[in-house]
């Protein structure tokens, strides 16, 4: 397998639980690799949904993909501070060029202020009838939400706003080195 390197530029794929793509990234920046997870930032980047409509994101992205944790964390940079977007998820996996991972629906949202909200509640009861998720994957899932909940007031580096701000800096060097 190739040596990730800083600098490399994946792409991103979500799937939901049925094996069926949900969402795909055109681009991450591989900004950190750590033993247990990469840091990626991205910017303006192209977003295709599964029924084909694409976006754009608005702001530069910090994304933290983890190899054994069952969420990513995404620190949006925005005009006003740093909202974080966590997805409960499988941990990810590479795969030609692409990081894949399985979205479980659930989502932590974390406001500048330091208030959070979970979302999508009804959407996970949807799918965990629709999809037949096992006792065991339903135990995995509301466990990785507490988990994060609590590495959120622990106030774990992916939440720390000076070392986002060192990643955001670092991309866009890095993207500035590349025009």
């Amino acid at each position: 397998m190739k040596q990730i390197c800083i600098g490399d530029k994946y792409q991103i794929q979500c799937y939901k639980h049925n094996g069926k793509i949900h969402r795909a990234w055109d681009e991450a920046v591989v900004l950190d690799v750590k033993k247990d997870y990469i840091v990626f930032g991205n910017d303006r980047t192209k977003v295709t949904e599964a029924e084909g409509t694409t976006w754009r994101t608005k702001e530069p992205a910090i994304m933290y993909y983890f190899k054994n944790k069952w969420y990513n964390i995404i620190a949006q940079m925005k005009k006003d501070g740093i909202y974080y977007y966590c997805n409960i998820a499988s941990p990810y996996i590479l795969e030609e060029g692409t990081i894949k991972y399985i979205d479980y629906d659930l989502d932590l949202r974390i406001f500048p202020k330091g208030e959070y909200k979970i979302l999508d509640k009804l959407e996970y009861q949807y799918h965990k009838k629709k999809m037949n998720y096992s006792a065991d994957l339903d135990l995995v899932v509301t466990t990785a939400l507490k988990d994060l909940i609590k590495d959120y007031g622990n106030n774990v580096i992916m939440f720390d706003k000076e070392k986002n701000n060192q990643y955001l800096n670092e991309y866009l060097e890095l993207k500035k080195e590349n025009n």
